[in-house]
């Protein structure tokens, strides 16, 4: 790869995301009012989180299944709205018993 191409390549990306943060801000200058898409947008962040957090969880240990355990009872903890101390805590132990299990096993 030349040297030359790594700075085109890098202004590209950069103008790429200039426009995509400034566009929106350019062309809508109301309110939005619209119930639905205000619903959309508030989940956006969530959606997006979720989307680079979860092949992270599974692909995270050696073996696909102790992740898949340790995030079902981090999912649980979660819902009944244990501390994120506890779902981190707990979560980390089910892997670790589920990983020496399966060694085990």
């Amino acid at each position: 790869m030349k040297q030359g191409n790594i700075y085109v390549y890098i202004s590209i990306m950069a103008v790429v995301t200039y426009l995509i943060r400034v566009l929106p801000l350019t062309l809508i200058r109301k309110e939005i009012t619209n119930t639905y898409i205000k619903s959309f947008l508030y989940y956006v962040p969530y959606v997006t989180l979720a989307a680079m957090t979860f092949p992270a969880i599974i692909y995270s240990t050696s073996n696909k299944l102790s992740a898949t355990i340790g995030f079902v009872v981090c999912i649980a903890l979660g819902y009944h709205r244990k501390s994120l101390i506890t779902v981190a805590l707990l979560g980390s132990i089910t892997v670790f018993v589920a990983e020496t299990a399966m060694r085990i096993i």
